[in-house]
Protein backbone atom coordinates (compact mmCIF):
# COMPACT_ATOMS: atom_id res chain seq x y z
CA UNK A 1 0.00 0.00 0.00
CA UNK A 2 1.24 3.52 -0.76
CA UNK A 3 2.02 5.84 2.14
CA UNK A 4 -0.65 8.22 0.87
CA UNK A 5 -3.34 5.55 0.80
CA UNK A 6 -2.31 4.41 4.27
CA UNK A 7 -2.64 7.98 5.55
CA UNK A 8 -6.02 8.70 3.99
CA UNK A 9 -7.63 5.34 4.75
CA UNK A 10 -6.50 5.51 8.37
CA UNK A 11 -9.55 7.74 8.79
CA UNK A 12 -12.00 5.08 7.59
CA UNK A 13 -12.72 3.84 11.10
CA UNK A 14 -13.88 7.28 12.21
CA UNK A 15 -16.46 7.57 9.40
CA UNK A 16 -17.57 3.92 9.19
CA UNK A 17 -20.58 4.26 11.48
CA UNK A 18 -21.86 7.32 9.61
CA UNK A 19 -21.52 5.54 6.28
CA UNK A 20 -23.32 2.45 7.52
CA UNK A 21 -26.19 4.64 8.74
CA UNK A 22 -26.26 6.43 5.37
CA UNK A 23 -26.36 3.12 3.50
CA UNK A 24 -29.26 1.76 5.54
CA UNK A 25 -31.14 5.04 5.10
CA UNK A 26 -30.64 5.03 1.34
CA UNK A 27 -31.66 1.39 1.11
CA UNK A 28 -34.83 2.11 3.08
CA UNK A 29 -35.71 5.09 0.84
CA UNK A 30 -35.07 4.10 -2.80
CA UNK A 31 -36.09 6.34 -5.69
CA UNK A 32 -36.60 5.61 -9.38
CA UNK A 33 -34.67 7.24 -12.19
CA UNK A 34 -34.91 11.04 -12.43
CA UNK A 35 -36.88 11.06 -9.17
CA UNK A 36 -33.82 10.73 -6.91
CA UNK A 37 -34.48 14.04 -5.13
CA UNK A 38 -33.95 12.79 -1.57
CA UNK A 39 -30.89 10.76 -2.51
CA UNK A 40 -29.37 13.66 -4.41
CA UNK A 41 -29.95 16.01 -1.49
CA UNK A 42 -28.22 13.63 0.91
CA UNK A 43 -25.24 13.40 -1.42
CA UNK A 44 -25.10 17.16 -1.99
CA UNK A 45 -25.39 17.95 1.73
CA UNK A 46 -22.59 15.50 2.56
CA UNK A 47 -20.32 17.05 -0.07
CA UNK A 48 -20.97 20.58 1.17
CA UNK A 49 -20.21 19.55 4.74
CA UNK A 50 -16.83 18.33 3.49
CA UNK A 51 -16.07 21.60 1.72
CA UNK A 52 -16.92 20.72 -1.86
CA UNK A 53 -18.23 23.22 -4.40
CA UNK A 54 -21.56 21.59 -5.27
CA UNK A 55 -23.81 21.89 -8.31
CA UNK A 56 -27.23 20.26 -8.06
CA UNK A 57 -29.94 19.50 -10.58
CA UNK A 58 -27.61 18.56 -13.44
CA UNK A 59 -29.71 16.56 -15.86
CA UNK A 60 -32.63 16.68 -13.44
CA UNK A 61 -31.27 15.25 -10.21
CA UNK A 62 -27.53 14.84 -10.89
CA UNK A 63 -24.99 16.22 -8.43
CA UNK A 64 -21.43 17.36 -9.11
CA UNK A 65 -19.06 18.13 -6.22
CA UNK A 66 -15.63 19.64 -6.87
CA UNK A 67 -12.77 19.78 -4.37
CA UNK A 68 -9.78 21.71 -5.73
CA UNK A 69 -6.60 21.07 -3.75
CA UNK A 70 -3.71 22.68 -5.61
CA UNK A 71 -2.08 21.86 -8.90
CA UNK A 72 -2.34 18.32 -10.15
CA UNK A 73 -4.52 15.89 -12.09
CA UNK A 74 -8.30 16.06 -12.09
CA UNK A 75 -9.98 12.78 -11.11
CA UNK A 76 -13.71 12.23 -11.49
CA UNK A 77 -15.47 9.39 -9.68
CA UNK A 78 -19.05 8.52 -10.57
CA UNK A 79 -21.84 6.78 -8.63
CA UNK A 80 -25.36 6.05 -9.90
CA UNK A 81 -28.32 6.76 -7.59
CA UNK A 82 -31.51 5.19 -8.95
CA UNK A 83 -33.43 2.13 -7.78
CA UNK A 84 -35.75 -0.36 -9.51
CA UNK A 85 -39.50 -1.11 -9.59
CA UNK A 86 -39.04 -4.31 -7.55
CA UNK A 87 -40.80 -5.43 -4.36
CA UNK A 88 -38.08 -6.19 -1.80
CA UNK A 89 -37.98 -9.69 -0.33
CA UNK A 90 -34.75 -9.61 1.68
CA UNK A 91 -36.30 -9.63 5.16
CA UNK A 92 -33.81 -7.02 6.31
CA UNK A 93 -34.79 -4.70 9.17
CA UNK A 94 -34.04 -1.76 6.86
CA UNK A 95 -35.83 -3.24 3.83
CA UNK A 96 -37.70 -0.87 1.54
CA UNK A 97 -41.46 -0.63 1.72
CA UNK A 98 -41.51 2.35 -0.63
CA UNK A 99 -43.98 2.65 -3.48
CA UNK A 100 -44.58 5.18 -6.23
CA UNK A 101 -47.42 5.89 -8.63
CA UNK A 102 -46.56 5.29 -12.27
CA UNK A 103 -47.80 7.23 -15.29
CA UNK A 104 -50.89 5.02 -15.51
CA UNK A 105 -51.83 5.67 -11.88
CA UNK A 106 -50.72 2.23 -10.69
CA UNK A 107 -48.77 1.76 -7.48
CA UNK A 108 -45.29 0.32 -7.95
CA UNK A 109 -42.90 -1.02 -5.31
CA UNK A 110 -39.37 0.39 -5.32
CA UNK A 111 -36.15 -1.30 -4.17
CA UNK A 112 -32.40 -0.80 -4.38
CA UNK A 113 -32.04 -4.17 -6.11
CA UNK A 114 -28.85 -3.26 -7.95
CA UNK A 115 -26.65 -1.80 -5.23
CA UNK A 116 -26.72 1.85 -6.20
CA UNK A 117 -27.18 2.67 -2.52
CA UNK A 118 -23.77 1.05 -2.00
CA UNK A 119 -22.31 3.17 -4.79
CA UNK A 120 -23.64 6.45 -3.37
CA UNK A 121 -22.42 5.58 0.12
CA UNK A 122 -18.95 4.58 -1.03
CA UNK A 123 -18.41 7.70 -3.13
CA UNK A 124 -19.65 9.83 -0.22
CA UNK A 125 -17.13 8.11 2.04
CA UNK A 126 -14.27 8.51 -0.42
CA UNK A 127 -15.08 12.20 -0.92
CA UNK A 128 -15.13 12.76 2.83
CA UNK A 129 -11.83 11.00 3.47
CA UNK A 130 -10.07 12.94 0.73
CA UNK A 131 -11.46 16.20 2.13
CA UNK A 132 -10.22 15.32 5.62
CA UNK A 133 -6.70 14.51 4.40
CA UNK A 134 -5.92 17.24 1.90
CA UNK A 135 -2.31 17.29 3.04
CA UNK A 136 -1.82 13.84 1.47
CA UNK A 137 -2.72 14.65 -2.14
CA UNK A 138 -2.66 17.37 -4.78
CA UNK A 139 -5.05 18.00 -7.63
CA UNK A 140 -8.84 18.12 -7.99
CA UNK A 141 -11.37 15.46 -7.05
CA UNK A 142 -14.80 15.51 -8.68
CA UNK A 143 -17.60 13.41 -7.13
CA UNK A 144 -20.41 12.88 -9.63
CA UNK A 145 -23.74 11.35 -8.61
CA UNK A 146 -25.68 10.29 -11.70
CA UNK A 147 -29.44 9.73 -12.03
CA UNK A 148 -31.34 7.15 -14.05
CA UNK A 149 -28.70 4.60 -14.96
CA UNK A 150 -31.29 1.83 -15.05
CA UNK A 151 -33.18 3.61 -17.83
CA UNK A 152 -29.99 4.31 -19.76
CA UNK A 153 -30.71 8.03 -20.02
CA UNK A 154 -29.13 9.57 -16.91
CA UNK A 155 -25.63 10.14 -18.27
CA UNK A 156 -27.01 11.68 -21.46
CA UNK A 157 -29.33 13.89 -19.38
CA UNK A 158 -26.36 15.30 -17.46
CA UNK A 159 -24.36 15.79 -20.64
CA UNK A 160 -27.25 17.54 -22.42
CA UNK A 161 -27.62 19.80 -19.37
CA UNK A 162 -24.09 21.10 -19.79
CA UNK A 163 -22.05 18.72 -17.64
CA UNK A 164 -18.85 19.41 -19.55
CA UNK A 165 -19.23 23.13 -18.79
CA UNK A 166 -20.25 22.60 -15.16
CA UNK A 167 -17.34 20.41 -14.13
CA UNK A 168 -13.59 20.61 -14.59
CA UNK A 169 -12.39 18.39 -17.42
CA UNK A 170 -11.05 15.24 -15.76
CA UNK A 171 -7.88 13.43 -16.69
CA UNK A 172 -9.60 10.13 -15.89
CA UNK A 173 -13.07 8.93 -14.86
CA UNK A 174 -13.46 6.14 -12.30
CA UNK A 175 -16.49 4.03 -11.37
CA UNK A 176 -17.36 0.75 -9.69
CA UNK A 177 -20.31 -1.62 -9.31
CA UNK A 178 -21.22 -4.09 -6.58
CA UNK A 179 -21.78 -7.56 -8.04
CA UNK A 180 -22.62 -11.01 -6.61
CA UNK A 181 -19.05 -11.88 -5.62
CA UNK A 182 -17.81 -12.31 -2.03
CA UNK A 183 -17.63 -9.05 -0.09
CA UNK A 184 -14.01 -7.93 0.04
CA UNK A 185 -13.44 -8.90 -3.60
CA UNK A 186 -12.29 -6.30 -6.14
CA UNK A 187 -11.95 -7.08 -9.82
CA UNK A 188 -10.55 -5.08 -12.73
CA UNK A 189 -10.64 -5.86 -16.43
CA UNK A 190 -8.97 -4.06 -19.33
CA UNK A 191 -10.86 -3.81 -22.59
CA UNK A 192 -14.42 -5.14 -22.90
CA UNK A 193 -16.11 -5.46 -19.52
CA UNK A 194 -19.87 -4.81 -19.86
CA UNK A 195 -22.01 -5.46 -22.91
CA UNK A 196 -23.94 -3.07 -25.07
CA UNK A 197 -27.68 -3.52 -24.58
CA UNK A 198 -30.49 -2.73 -26.98
CA UNK A 199 -34.17 -3.20 -26.12
CA UNK A 200 -36.69 -3.31 -28.95
CA UNK A 201 -40.45 -3.47 -29.31
CA UNK A 202 -41.57 -5.34 -32.41
CA UNK A 203 -45.17 -5.27 -33.64
CA UNK A 204 -46.26 -7.86 -36.19
CA UNK A 205 -49.58 -7.42 -37.95
CA UNK A 206 -52.17 -9.98 -38.95
CA UNK A 207 -55.84 -10.12 -39.82
CA UNK A 208 -58.25 -10.82 -37.00
CA UNK A 209 -60.98 -13.46 -37.16
CA UNK A 210 -63.14 -15.74 -35.07
CA UNK A 211 -61.33 -18.68 -33.54
CA UNK A 212 -63.69 -21.00 -35.42
CA UNK A 213 -62.65 -19.57 -38.80
CA UNK A 214 -58.84 -19.48 -38.86
CA UNK A 215 -58.88 -19.60 -42.68
CA UNK A 216 -60.18 -16.02 -42.64
CA UNK A 217 -57.26 -14.80 -40.56
CA UNK A 218 -53.59 -14.03 -40.76
CA UNK A 219 -52.69 -15.17 -37.28
CA UNK A 220 -50.13 -12.83 -35.62
CA UNK A 221 -49.77 -15.24 -32.70
CA UNK A 222 -48.36 -17.86 -35.05
CA UNK A 223 -46.10 -15.24 -36.63
CA UNK A 224 -44.86 -14.18 -33.19
CA UNK A 225 -44.27 -17.79 -32.15
CA UNK A 226 -42.27 -18.46 -35.31
CA UNK A 227 -40.23 -15.30 -34.73
CA UNK A 228 -39.41 -16.32 -31.14
CA UNK A 229 -38.18 -19.74 -32.23
CA UNK A 230 -36.23 -18.47 -35.21
CA UNK A 231 -34.50 -15.72 -33.20
CA UNK A 232 -32.85 -18.43 -31.13
CA UNK A 233 -30.70 -19.24 -34.18
CA UNK A 234 -29.16 -15.77 -34.48
CA UNK A 235 -26.49 -16.41 -31.85
CA UNK A 236 -26.21 -20.18 -32.33
CA UNK A 237 -26.01 -20.18 -36.15
CA UNK A 238 -24.99 -16.72 -37.35
CA UNK A 239 -22.18 -15.86 -34.92
CA UNK A 240 -18.91 -17.65 -34.32
CA UNK A 241 -18.87 -19.75 -31.16
CA UNK A 242 -16.16 -17.43 -29.78
CA UNK A 243 -18.32 -14.30 -30.22
CA UNK A 244 -20.41 -13.61 -27.12
CA UNK A 245 -23.96 -12.30 -27.58
CA UNK A 246 -27.41 -12.80 -26.09
CA UNK A 247 -30.85 -12.38 -27.69
CA UNK A 248 -33.79 -12.55 -25.27
CA UNK A 249 -37.50 -12.26 -26.01
CA UNK A 250 -38.75 -11.07 -22.66
CA UNK A 251 -42.36 -10.24 -23.47
CA UNK A 252 -45.03 -11.41 -25.94
CA UNK A 253 -48.55 -9.94 -25.91
CA UNK A 254 -51.43 -10.71 -28.22
CA UNK A 255 -55.17 -11.17 -28.10
CA UNK A 256 -57.91 -10.71 -25.55
CA UNK A 257 -59.70 -14.05 -25.43
CA UNK A 258 -59.37 -17.74 -26.30
CA UNK A 259 -61.70 -17.70 -29.29
CA UNK A 260 -60.54 -14.47 -30.95
CA UNK A 261 -57.63 -14.34 -33.37
CA UNK A 262 -56.15 -10.84 -32.89
CA UNK A 263 -54.86 -8.49 -35.54
CA UNK A 264 -51.44 -7.88 -34.01
CA UNK A 265 -48.84 -9.24 -31.61
CA UNK A 266 -46.19 -7.28 -29.75
CA UNK A 267 -42.80 -8.69 -28.76
CA UNK A 268 -40.18 -7.01 -26.60
CA UNK A 269 -36.58 -8.08 -27.08
CA UNK A 270 -33.23 -7.45 -25.43
CA UNK A 271 -29.88 -7.82 -27.21
CA UNK A 272 -26.43 -7.97 -25.56
CA UNK A 273 -23.24 -7.61 -27.60
CA UNK A 274 -19.66 -6.44 -27.04
CA UNK A 275 -18.61 -4.65 -30.23
CA UNK A 276 -20.24 -2.51 -32.90
CA UNK A 277 -19.86 -5.06 -35.69
CA UNK A 278 -21.62 -7.82 -33.74
CA UNK A 279 -24.24 -5.37 -32.53
CA UNK A 280 -25.08 -4.35 -36.10
CA UNK A 281 -25.08 -7.95 -37.33
CA UNK A 282 -27.48 -9.14 -34.60
CA UNK A 283 -29.89 -6.22 -34.92
CA UNK A 284 -29.96 -6.59 -38.71
CA UNK A 285 -30.61 -10.33 -38.34
CA UNK A 286 -33.57 -9.68 -36.03
CA UNK A 287 -35.18 -7.33 -38.54
CA UNK A 288 -34.52 -9.73 -41.41
CA UNK A 289 -36.10 -12.67 -39.57
CA UNK A 290 -39.14 -10.72 -38.41
CA UNK A 291 -39.80 -9.39 -41.93
CA UNK A 292 -39.31 -12.81 -43.48
CA UNK A 293 -41.74 -14.50 -41.07
CA UNK A 294 -44.32 -11.79 -41.74
CA UNK A 295 -43.93 -12.22 -45.49
CA UNK A 296 -44.15 -16.01 -45.21
CA UNK A 297 -47.46 -15.64 -43.34
CA UNK A 298 -48.92 -13.04 -45.75
CA UNK A 299 -48.95 -10.32 -43.12
CA UNK A 300 -51.03 -7.37 -44.44
CA UNK A 301 -48.59 -4.78 -43.12
CA UNK A 302 -44.87 -4.41 -42.60
CA UNK A 303 -43.72 -5.06 -39.02
CA UNK A 304 -42.80 -2.10 -36.83
CA UNK A 305 -39.59 -1.75 -34.85
CA UNK A 306 -39.21 0.65 -31.91
CA UNK A 307 -35.99 1.16 -29.96
CA UNK A 308 -36.90 1.28 -26.26
CA UNK A 309 -33.45 1.81 -24.80
CA UNK A 310 -29.82 1.57 -25.78
CA UNK A 311 -26.71 1.20 -23.65
CA UNK A 312 -23.17 1.48 -25.02
CA UNK A 313 -20.58 -1.22 -24.35
CA UNK A 314 -18.26 -0.53 -21.44
CA UNK A 315 -14.71 -0.92 -22.75
CA UNK A 316 -12.07 -0.02 -20.17
CA UNK A 317 -9.04 1.91 -21.35
CA UNK A 318 -5.81 -0.03 -20.94
CA UNK A 319 -3.56 2.47 -19.15
CA UNK A 320 -5.89 3.61 -16.35
CA UNK A 321 -7.02 0.01 -15.81
CA UNK A 322 -3.39 -1.10 -15.46
CA UNK A 323 -2.71 1.69 -12.98
CA UNK A 324 -5.77 0.88 -10.87
CA UNK A 325 -5.06 -2.87 -10.99
CA UNK A 326 -1.54 -2.28 -9.69
CA UNK A 327 -2.83 -0.02 -6.92
CA UNK A 328 -5.45 -2.61 -5.96
CA UNK A 329 -2.88 -5.38 -5.94
CA UNK A 330 -0.72 -3.38 -3.53
CA UNK A 331 -3.62 -2.56 -1.23
CA UNK A 332 -5.99 -5.54 -1.41
CA UNK A 333 -3.44 -8.30 -2.05
CA UNK A 334 -5.10 -11.64 -2.79
CA UNK A 335 -8.55 -10.01 -2.83
CA UNK A 336 -7.63 -8.17 -6.06
CA UNK A 337 -8.65 -10.15 -9.14
CA UNK A 338 -9.29 -9.97 -12.86
CA UNK A 339 -13.07 -9.99 -13.22
CA UNK A 340 -14.90 -12.00 -15.86
CA UNK A 341 -16.65 -10.48 -18.87
CA UNK A 342 -20.13 -9.35 -17.76
CA UNK A 343 -23.41 -9.33 -19.71
CA UNK A 344 -24.84 -6.44 -17.68
CA UNK A 345 -24.84 -2.96 -19.22
CA UNK A 346 -24.14 0.63 -18.17
CA UNK A 347 -24.36 4.17 -19.53
CA UNK A 348 -21.42 5.45 -17.44
CA UNK A 349 -19.03 5.46 -20.43
CA UNK A 350 -21.04 8.28 -22.01
CA UNK A 351 -19.59 10.65 -19.40
CA UNK A 352 -15.87 10.18 -20.17
CA UNK A 353 -16.88 10.04 -23.83
CA UNK A 354 -18.38 13.53 -23.57
CA UNK A 355 -15.15 14.85 -22.06
CA UNK A 356 -12.96 12.85 -24.45
CA UNK A 357 -10.99 11.24 -21.61
CA UNK A 358 -10.11 7.65 -20.60
CA UNK A 359 -11.89 5.68 -17.90
CA UNK A 360 -11.84 2.48 -15.94
CA UNK A 361 -14.72 0.67 -14.27
CA UNK A 362 -14.33 -2.21 -11.84
CA UNK A 363 -16.32 -4.63 -9.68
CA UNK A 364 -16.57 -5.10 -5.93
CA UNK A 365 -18.24 -8.01 -4.17
CA UNK A 366 -21.25 -7.71 -1.89
CA UNK A 367 -22.16 -11.25 -0.81
CA UNK A 368 -21.45 -12.63 2.66
CA UNK A 369 -18.12 -14.46 2.13
CA UNK A 370 -19.12 -17.53 4.16
CA UNK A 371 -22.43 -17.85 2.29
CA UNK A 372 -20.65 -17.56 -1.04
CA UNK A 373 -17.97 -20.07 -0.07
CA UNK A 374 -20.61 -22.62 0.98
CA UNK A 375 -22.49 -22.19 -2.30
CA UNK A 376 -19.26 -22.52 -4.24
CA UNK A 377 -18.39 -25.71 -2.32
CA UNK A 378 -21.78 -27.21 -3.24
CA UNK A 379 -21.65 -25.94 -6.83
CA UNK A 380 -24.87 -23.97 -6.33
CA UNK A 381 -23.72 -20.35 -6.70
CA UNK A 382 -26.16 -19.74 -9.56
CA UNK A 383 -29.06 -21.09 -7.49
CA UNK A 384 -28.19 -19.83 -4.00
CA UNK A 385 -26.61 -16.40 -4.51
CA UNK A 386 -29.05 -13.58 -5.41
CA UNK A 387 -27.94 -11.50 -8.37
CA UNK A 388 -28.46 -7.84 -9.19
CA UNK A 389 -32.11 -6.93 -9.90
CA UNK A 390 -33.33 -9.83 -7.76
CA UNK A 391 -35.85 -9.04 -5.02
CA UNK A 392 -33.46 -10.84 -2.67
CA UNK A 393 -30.30 -8.92 -3.66
CA UNK A 394 -28.90 -7.09 -0.64
CA UNK A 395 -25.15 -6.60 -0.21
CA UNK A 396 -23.91 -7.20 3.32
CA UNK A 397 -23.03 -3.93 4.98
CA UNK A 398 -19.48 -5.00 5.79
CA UNK A 399 -16.97 -5.51 4.40
CA UNK A 400 -18.79 -4.26 1.30
CA UNK A 401 -18.74 -0.58 2.29
CA UNK A 402 -15.16 -0.61 3.55
CA UNK A 403 -14.06 -2.27 0.32
CA UNK A 404 -15.96 0.16 -1.90
CA UNK A 405 -14.69 3.26 -0.08
CA UNK A 406 -11.15 1.90 -0.08
CA UNK A 407 -11.25 0.97 -3.76
CA UNK A 408 -12.40 4.42 -4.87
CA UNK A 409 -9.88 6.12 -2.61
CA UNK A 410 -6.94 3.94 -3.66
CA UNK A 411 -7.84 4.38 -7.33
CA UNK A 412 -8.14 8.17 -7.07
CA UNK A 413 -4.86 8.44 -5.21
CA UNK A 414 -3.12 6.57 -8.02
CA UNK A 415 -3.43 9.93 -9.84
CA UNK A 416 -3.57 12.60 -7.16
CA UNK A 417 -1.66 11.05 -4.22
CA UNK A 418 1.64 12.58 -3.21
CA UNK A 419 3.39 9.28 -3.99
CA UNK A 420 1.40 8.51 -7.12
CA UNK A 421 3.00 6.73 -10.05
CA UNK A 422 4.41 8.88 -12.79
Amino acid sequence: MSDTARTVLAGLGSVRSDLEDLYRDLHRHPELGLREHRTAKRAADALRQSGYDVTEGVGGTGVVGVLANGDGPVVMARADMDALPVRERTGLPYASTATVTDEDGREQPVMHACGHDVHVTCLTGCARLLAEHRDAWRGTFVALFQPSEENGDGADAMIEDGLTDRSPRPDVVLAQHVLPYPAGYVGTRAGSFLSAADSLRVTVHGRGAHGSAPQASVDPVVIAASVVVRLQTVVSRELAATTPAVVTVGSVHAGSGPNVIPDRAVLELNVRTYDDATRTQVLDAIKRIVRAECEASRSPREPEFERLSSFPPTVNDEEPTRRVAEAFGAYFGDDAHTVELQTASEDMSEIPGAFGVPFTYWAIGGIDPDRYAEAARKGTVAQDIPVNHSAAFAPVVQPTLDTGVSALTVAALAWIGDDRSA
